[in-house]
């Protein structure tokens, strides 16, 4: 598939088996926690289907005028891929191996503004790539120190524009049905801002900590409910002997 954009001729090609992908470290050490996060609350929700893709800092490719060109997002969302995972191990290819994804996050990590980068030229800025080559119909920007979240829908006339949050200062997301926010939280011995998910209804997709949490104060509960039981069925059977009567067993 070819198509053109800017002075790009755009084409999908499958990372070559030779080619060799830069060893960057992480940007941040809370971008693997924030990342891991967002896609274990999906999980145990079952909002990630069998044939989805969730990637953290992994190449997403497209050819510009045949030179390879590969964006690495902190965290990226692809709702159907139509090869196997063994064939998108090394990088993902939209169009040839599955689809466009339905958002893609950078978490702000430093002071170059990198994900605000529209350079057209090759090779082109992140902003740009997102916006005008991949198309991403969600573009995500999230500072985790101070929790500032920034979104921005791409609109009809193919550039993206700057959403405003709800009343509950969350962000709906059509393509997976879900809010998109920001709360305080703790995780990982990690305590600060984390992009979490809303359903319909408002509820909090949990992560798996809480969720163990959740089942610990449900047993506590019932072991709580079992002692008040036994307790009043010992004073019931105090009451009926000091009455002369013996109670059944």
């Amino acid at each position: 598939m070819t198509t053109l954009t800017q002075d790009y001729q755009i084409t999908w090609e499958k990372l070559p088996d030779d080619y060799k992908l830069p060893d960057d470290p992480v940007d941040n050490i809370n971008q693997p926690a924030l990342a891991a996060a967002l896609t274990e609350s999906l999980q145990l929700a079952g909002k990630i289907s069998a044939n989805a893709l969730t990637t953290t800092n992994y190449g997403i490719c497209a050819t510009l005028n045949n030179k390879m060109v590969i964006k690495a997002p902190d965290w990226a969302f692809i709702a159907k891929i139509n090869v196997s995972r063994e064939e998108v191990i090394r990088s993902y290819t939209p169009q040839l191996q599955g689809e466009i994804p339905v958002i893609v996050m950078e978490f702000v990590s430093d002071t170059q503004e990198t994900e605000y980068s529209i350079k057209a030229t090759y090779p082109p800025g992140k902003w740009f790539f997102y916006e005008r080559i991949l198309k991403v119909p969600n573009y995500i920007i999230f500072e985790p120190d101070s929790g500032s979240l920034e979104m921005y829908r791409l609109q009809t006339t193919e550039q993206y524009i700057l959403q405003e949050p709800d009343e509950n200062q969350r962000y709906w997301i059509a393509e997976i049905n879900l809010y998109l926010g920001v709360s305080q939280g703790t995780r990982e011995n990690r305590t600060g801002k984390w992009l979490r998910w809303w359903d319909e209804q408002g509820n909090l997709l949990p992560w798996g900590t809480e969720l163990a949490e959740q089942e610990r104060q449900r047993t506590e509960q019932e072991r709580q409910r079992a002692e008040q039981e036994r307790q009043r069925a010992e004073r019931l059977a105090a009451q009926l002997r000091a009455a002369g009567i013996e109670p059944e067993v």
